[in-house]
């Protein structure tokens, strides 16, 4: 059972497998997960929010005045961030002041730290919305979840929230015409009574296929690396990982493995 949360607005920074020195922006909750996605195997464990619970969101001017203390805290130390992260206890782009919040980023990295990069680990659930979709083509690193290419086993594994639909995300995927990142975790198991593996020739057939449609810059394929709030689940080897890898880029898309 999972169950690993961010308890501050900015936190870290920590050395991440895929963006170096990654200094963390959390706009959800300090002690509860908020997401639109329930993934039987996020690392932030259950999505459970309770009828009528008020939820509070981290303010905009609490995060403009903490990042510029870090940042002025970490300029000229072996710290300093290669890349400023948007993660955290759920899906970033959620809140409302996502797109203004992202200015305001670009604006202190400029000032403390120009050499990091801004990112953003997304579900791809609110581009839909023109002003989410904006924000994140002004950062380097524009990072999308797609753990499926079928729509039956995409609503299994992220269980995603009334009114997101499987075409809604991949519509979304395709508006930013590549300028994103595209990533996938793979791996197999039972949850439920059923049996999930995105591996299988048929699903890495159909994600391959919208792979191609998407033309991403590049594809990050990795596994889980906590605990999963669902039992039963099984991580993929590197070697697995690296065999999916080299699919994608004999398909033509540079490709990052992290076992």
């Amino acid at each position: 059972m999972a169950g690993f949360l961010f308890d501050k607005v900015v936190f870290g920074p920590v050395y991440s497998r895929r963006l170096g020195v990654s200094l963390g922006i959390n706009l959800l909750p300090d002690n509860s997960k908020y997401c639109n996605f329930n993934c039987i195997y996020c690392e932030c464990g259950w999505t459970e929010i309770k009828k009528g619970e008020k939820i509070i969101l981290p303010k905009r001017e609490k995060l403009i005045a903490r990042l510029t203390e870090k940042l002025k805290e970490l300029k000229g130390t072996v710290n300093e961030p290669d890349t400023i992260t948007f993660a955290g206890n759920g899906e970033p782009t959620v809140h409302p002041d996502f797109a203004a919040i992202i200015d305001d980023t670009i604006n202190i990295r400029n000032q403390y730290a120009p050499k990091a990069k801004i990112s953003v680990l997304s579900n791809a659930s609110m581009l839909h919305k023109p002003v989410v979709v904006e924000a994140l083509k002004k950062i380097e690193l524009n990072i999308q979840k797609l753990d499926s290419g079928i729509e039956k086993t995409f609503y299994l594994i992220n269980q995603p929230a009334a009114g997101i639909s499987f075409k809604k995300i991949v519509d979304g995927l395709l508006a930013f015409d590549g300028k994103l990142i595209l990533q996938t975790l793979f791996f197999r198991g039972e949850y439920n009574g059923q049996y999930s593996d995105n591996t299988t020739t048929e699903e890495l057939d159909a994600w391959l296929h919208l792979v191609k449609k998407i033309q991403p810059e590049s594809v990050m394929i990795y596994t889980f690396e906590r605990g999963t709030p669902a039992d039963n689940l099984e991580k993929l080897s590197e070697d697995e990982l690296k065999a999916i890898a080299k699919m994608v880029e004999q398909a033509g898309f540079k490709t990052a493995v992290f076992a």
